[in-house]
């Protein structure tokens, strides 16, 4: 792994390379060759009819899923679509962990596809970086609804840390949006 980082930090920035723990990279590097010789992984790059297109397709739903509720909350607290009580889209916070849960479980699917080449493009792992932090990011904006939806809809207006909340975490996503997109373009998964 150490290994790993020190090839790409220095690939992608020019850095010196970092020395690896002995034999490290020897056992990750089997470990990822193993997973992309697996038979899940032959499934998943369309060695049948379904593993790619399925996947993609999950991922594809539960991204516009996710990033679409996290904007229908976000709008309705910034103050648009009043007739829906803020205390109510609690209800929806399950349906963007379900949806959560299968980006993790197509996009990990993907990923099965080509591990080493995931592992190696930087527009990739910004991506996946965004991802995670961005469901951090999420939880903290989601209990706060939780703890404080009852208030806000008592005085009838959303205080200003809650207002950055709910801000912070849209850019968030929607720059988790452009990323996955733009891991296509600007990464070496796809390059000729």
């Amino acid at each position: 792994m150490l290994q790993y980082l020190a090839d790409l930090g220095h690939h992608v920035a020019g850095l010196p390379q970092l020395e690896s723990a002995a034999g490290a990279s020897g056992v990750f590097s089997e470990l990822i060759e193993s997973l992309e010789n697996s038979e899940f992984s032959e499934w998943a790059r369309g060695e049948s009819l379904f593993g790619w297109p399925l996947a993609l397709t999950i991922h594809a739903f539960g991204t516009a899923i996710v990033i679409g509720f996290v904007f229908i909350i976000g709008l309705r607290v910034l103050g648009l679509f009043r007739t829906i009580p803020l205390t109510s889209l609690r209800g929806l916070f399950p349906v963007v962990w379900i949806a959560a849960a299968l980006q993790f479980a197509s996009g990990f699917t993907l990923w099965m596809t080509k591990p080493s080449k995931y592992l190696s493009d930087w527009a990739f792992l910004i991506k996946f970086s965004l991802v995670v932090s961005g469901l951090v990011v999420t939880l903290f904006y989601f209990r706060m609804l939780s703890r404080e939806s009852a208030e806000w809809q008592a005085k009838g207006a959303v205080p200003r840390r809650g207002i950055v909340m709910v801000a912070v975490t849209m850019l968030w996503w929607a720059a988790v949006l452009v990323a996955g997109r733009l891991t296509a373009y600007l990464g070496t998964l796809y390059a000729q």
